[in-house]
């Protein structure tokens, strides 16, 4: 099994990449670079800030900026003195973050004040009725976030309730109160593998976001786990466009770099053209995103003559089609609550074409069951039912919720994901359970598998798939298109085309094309399908004999 052959905690990890790699460049983000050794010394520097603020073992503290080195150096300081980090995404309102601060009983908060995009020390007293009036910075009283003390803010700040980090130090951390290096090694040392290290927020498109707790053991070994499968090696650059409050951006981009001395290549916030640039210009050879993302950069990198040529693998096939299948012939299917991937196969090893893009199997140290979701009764090969998974990688819970609550009594989770297994454990995944649309014909179509088939075709940049309620029709398959840059989209050519690839019941009979803003996303960036099926519904609501409808939403 191949997991690291040290101590697998964080700050292990960290010292001994630095020993290893120390010059070399960890991390490149917003004109900024910093070495491995770069990285350890700053955020020793901000550990001993937060031990001599009070933060210690098993305290919850969030981490709300973006993708920055910053991001990095705040993540290690915390989590190299068991702290547990509570990544907080940027795309929250106030509500959003009160929310989750108050769930996550955070005890500190380490912010930027702001982005290019977003001012957080106002979405911060906007998320905390009573924070702007808080004149003790360290000792704040926020009855809507109790356990709420301190609120770190990067550089000088007029906020009063702020305690403001410059040099990744404050003047209790460098006055008389400080801790010096002794103290770090021996609040280090005291960190073991079963302690907490990182709580996740996700959400679905429906019910309240869940924090899936993972352990220092768990995210070292696993992300140690997922790059063995994915080769990264100390020669490569990686390139993300995922941000780090989510599980992609963190275990299988700012982790799967740690464990060898690679490079990480990322932005702020996503932009294709400088996207390209900084692949190129930094040959990068693993390109991460969503595949959606992918014929966006490959548009620009076309446009403007870019040389990708030093990708060797990358998850958006239509970035690099070239180097498909062996960076792109296998899907791998991964969740917050596993920590990433839990079922994939070897890019490296081409798969027969009958398996190609859609099959998987349990990657080392988990297993899989594929049971009827009514009865829990295990299925056979080839019969679609529910992905259950257990295993190292498994959340050792959600946090505020029961054991019972979350695992069936053998310890797996029901992933709410449909699939079916062959003969030989190669798993399909077919789509979210819940998003199954049964159709008033009675089939069952899977949104994921429509979206796929559309995306294929000419012009289509993305598409969102839902059920859309018909009241002669019962249940029928509607989708929203975005158009790629300067494609004038057909819908009735479309749905022609798809006669190629889908089976008859599962080409939509309701399709608009709308702009990207018109849709509803929840703030971790899923499509929220029950109101995309009432959008659907109120743009183009469907005659007796209709079968298509195209509108667009200009905003």
């Amino acid at each position: 099994m191949p997991f690291p052959d040290y101590v697998p905690t964080i700050p292990v990890m960290l010292d001994r990449v630095v020993r290893q790699h120390g010059d070399t460049t960890a991390i490149v983000c917003g004109g900024e670079s910093a070495t491995y050794a770069d990285l350890a010394g700053r955020s020793a520097r901000l550990a001993r800030t937060l031990l001599a603020h009070g933060v210690g073992k098993g305290d919850h503290v969030g981490i709300l900026m973006p993708n920055s080195v910053d991001w990095a150096v705040a993540y290690l300081a915390v989590t190299r003195i068991g702290a547990v980090a509570v990544p907080l995404n940027t795309f929250y309102r106030a509500s959003e973050l009160g929310w989750t601060a108050r769930h996550a009983d955070l005890s500190a908060i380490l912010a930027w004040p702001r982005s290019a995009k977003v001012d957080f020390t106002a979405t911060l007293e906007a998320a905390f009725d009573g924070l702007s009036t808080q004149v003790r910075p360290g000792r704040l009283r926020i009855p809507s976030a109790p356990y709420l003390r301190t609120v770190f803010v990067w550089g000088e700040s007029d906020r009063r309730w702020a305690t403001a980090v410059v040099g990744d130090s404050t003047e209790t951390g460098r006055g008389p109160d400080g801790v010096d290096d002794d103290l770090l090694a021996a609040v280090e040392s005291a960190v073991v593998p079963s302690d907490d290290a990182l709580i996740i927020y996700t959400s679905g498109s429906t019910g309240d976001p869940k924090g899936p707790r993972h352990t220092q053991g768990t995210v070292v070994r696993h992300t140690f786990n997922l790059t063995s499968v994915y080769l990264v090696t100390s020669d490569d650059v990686l390139f993300t466009s995922m941000p780090f409050f989510w599980v992609g951006g963190l275990i299988t981009g700012l982790h799967a770099v740690m464990h060898h001395g690679a490079t990480l290549v990322t932005q702020e916030a996503f932009d294709a053209d400088a996207a390209v640039d900084l692949m190129q210009d930094h040959r990068a050879t693993i390109a991460l995103g969503w595949p959606q993302q992918g014929k966006t950069l490959a548009q620009s990198a076309t446009a403007r003559g870019s040389d990708l040529s030093s990708l060797r693998r990358t998850s958006m096939p239509a970035l690099a089609p070239d180097i498909a299948p062996p960076a792109t012939g296998a899907l791998n299917l991964g969740m917050t609550e596993t920590c990433g991937m839990h079922i994939g196969a070897d890019p490296y090893v081409a798969q027969p074409e009958s398996r190609r893009g859609t099959f998987g199997q349990s990657l080392d140290g988990m297993t899989h069951r594929i049971v009827d979701p009514e009865t829990g009764v295990d299925v056979g090969p080839g019969v679609e039912g529910e992905i259950w998974v257990r295993g190292v990688a498994l959340m050792q819970g959600l946090y505020k919720f029961e054991r019972e609550e979350t695992f069936t009594p053998d310890g797996y989770l029901r992933t709410g994901d449909a699939g079916f297994a062959d003969a030989d454990g190669w798993i399909t995944y077919t789509g979210r359970l819940g998003d199954m649309i049964k159709t008033g014909s009675g089939v069952n179509v899977t949104p994921t598998e429509v979206e796929a088939a559309l995306m294929g075709c000419a012009g289509v940049q993305e598409a969102y798939v839902a059920g859309v309620d018909d009241p002669d029709a019962g249940t029928i398959v509607g989708a929203a298109l975005i158009a790629a840059p300067g494609a004038d989209l057909d819908v009735d050519a479309i749905r022609t085309e798809l006669k190629s690839t889908l089976s008859a019941y599962k080409i939509p009979k309701r399709v608009t094309v709308v702009e990207k803003a018109a849709l509803p996303f929840t703030s971790t960036g899923k499509i929220k399908r029950r109101d995309l099926a009432v959008m659907l519904a109120d743009l183009a609501p469907v005659g007796h004999n209709t079968t298509t409808e195209h509108a667009r939403a200009d905003h």
